[in-house]
């Protein structure tokens, strides 16, 4: 089955001519001239970006995932091939519905019928891990509730290990005989890509990251306008199924029922930078797959005009320490200080320590400068980070891992903004943000904030202080007392050591003092002996 499924990678790597893009980057001659010699031409003429993308796409679904992670990495890929591994699409046909009610069923524990009424058995959405079909809550606590139930696919485990081993392979060669294979660090991309798939194959880590969105955004939260989140219905959740509330919206790329539904578009487009920025500086937690698919508006009265999000299989999260920088790096950018932003790449470690600040500015600031001032049609944010990213190489910044999913969600964002207001300014709509976010981390705020925080940890701490005193004191005394009693221990043993030191060496200088006296001794005794 290995054997097999290496034959037709390799059938499709050679339809594709993907073994003559391999050849460019190999040292070896013999190598390069043996792909050369098996590559096919049928589809050379394409661009190699296009070539590649249509490759994963026969390929399957697991590989079409592996290239839409690729086309997040753009401190990797180079621009046209990351531009067109972005296009992957990751619709599929769905399976049999009585498969689906089956899985349904045994991971459950329970008959469809008992659970559910109208369980709608053609599926209303269908991707390479799982698919969706809509139903009715039959009783209990949710009585009467319309739900969505997402099922995983079957076998998707042992498929996606066996496909994941000969990455694992591929990416151990490319790393021996490719020229960029160290720069490339294509067996921490599969990795990654491990990772990020097994978490997706546990629906119960999506119905957790869904959970926690939806309290983030809560109507408590103060931004409880700006994003609905569907709940989850815990009775009828696990691993390989989840069900969760049905929403009803219209998908945010279908502009034209947008405006006919009298939603004002340059308004959705400014509470989308605010979303984004409000997942990652105020929470550190943030939807990560914010694509066109998975984002709806609703059109109903009780969620007009408000960010529905969808499939919570990929979420970010950001340290304070990674907030912290992130926010001082965007207000640098925003203000055009762009030495503010060297330093502060050299103090996170994301440089060596040893790079000139002033080389440092100068490259950023030729990145970022002429973007400044233009409206969000004549820029691109993906071409201002590939800059950046050209730029990384050169100094060699460490791209940090937990920032890739941020750029991909930030490029997501700028595709809606796009689509929504191409003349949004992207800059000016999230300087307010960010400042105010500061003032509340940094200024006054800031600091009241933290005293309210820490106040319950107080409240308990301070009446408990003067016994915790005592205790230390004691406890140090008594240290000291025990280190005192074992010095005074050491010092006896050593005393006792050099006293017979001292007296073997004694008796050793008395022997040999003897010994060189004796024949004096009885050269000089008189008649009587030495005694």
């Amino acid at each position: 089955m290995k054997l097999r499924r290496l034959a037709r990678i390799a059938l499709v790597a050679r339809k594709y001519g993907l073994f003559l893009i391999a050849a460019d980057s190999i040292n070896n001659g013999l190598a390069k001239w043996f792909l050369t010699l098996i590559s096919s031409r049928s589809h050379v003429q394409a661009p190699r970006g296009e070539r590649m993308r249509r490759a994963l796409e026969d390929l399957g679904p697991l590989f079409v995932k592996f290239g839409q992670l690729l086309s997040t990495r753009r401190d990797l890929l180079p621009e046209d091939v990351a531009d067109e591994l972005a296009k992957l699409q990751d619709q599929v046909p769905a399976f049999a519905s009585e498969k689906a009610r089956e899985l349904i069923e045994s991971s459950l524990g329970r008959r469809i019928d008992d659970m559910f009424v109208d369980f709608q058995n053609t599926p209303v959405a269908s991707a390479s891990i799982a698919q969706v079909h809509f139903a009715v809550v039959r009783a209990g606590e949710h009585e009467g509730k319309k739900v969505a139930v997402k099922v995983l696919r079957p076998g998707m485990i042992d498929v996606i290990d066996k496909d994941l081993a000969l990455m694992k392979t591929a990416a151990r060669w490319i790393e021996k005989i490719s020229s960029d294979g160290k720069r490339l660090k294509p067996r921490e991309v599969v990795a990654e890509f491990n990772k990020y798939l097994h978490d997706e194959l546990d629906l119960m880590r999506e119905a957790a990251n869904a959970s926690q969105l939806r309290r983030n955004f809560s109507p408590t939260s103060g931004s409880g306008h700006l994003l609905r989140v569907p709940e989850m219905y815990w009775d009828y959740c696990c691993s390989t199924v989840i069900t969760m509330e049905r929403m009803h919206g219209i998908p945010i790329s279908h502009l034209d029922r947008l405006r006919e539904n009298n939603i004002d578009l340059k308004k959705l487009s400014r509470e989308g930078v605010e979303i984004f920025f409000t997942q990652v500086f105020r929470d550190g937690f943030f939807h990560a797959d914010m694509h066109p698919g998975n984002i709806y508006v609703g059109d109903q009265p009780e969620d007009f005009g408000r960010y529905i999000a969808l499939d919570f299989g990929i979420v970010g999260t950001l340290s304070d320490v990674d907030k912290q920088y992130l926010a001082q790096n965007f207000l640098a950018f925003f203000r055009q200080d762009y030495k503010r932003v060297a330093e502060l790449h050299v103090q996170s470690g994301w440089v060596p320590p040893g790079t000139r600040i002033d080389e440092l500015e100068s490259a950023i600031r030729a990145c970022i400068e002429p973007f400044f001032g233009k409206p969000l049609k004549e820029i691109s944010l993906g071409q201002a980070l590939m800059r950046l990213f050209q730029t990384s190489r050169r100094f060699n910044v460490e791209i940090q891992p937990q920032l890739v999913l941020l750029q991909k969600t930030l490029l997501n964002v700028e595709g809606l903004g796009r689509q929504l207001d191409p003349d949004l300014d992207l800059w000016k709509t999230a300087k307010p943000y960010l400042e105010n976010w500061m003032h509340q981390q940094i200024g006054f705020k800031g600091f009241q904030s933290s005293l309210q925080w820490e106040a319950a940890q107080w409240s308990q701490i301070l009446p408990a202080l003067p016994r915790l005193l005592h205790q230390n004191l004691t406890q140090s005394s008594n240290r000291v007392d025990s280190q005192i009693e074992q010095l005074v221990k050491q010092q006896k043993r050593l005393n006792r050591a050099l006293f017979w030191m001292v007296l073997m060496l004694a008796v050793l200088f008395g022997l040999v003092a003897l010994d060189l006296l004796w024949p004096f001794l009885i050269a000089h005794a008189g008649p009587q002996g030495l005694f």
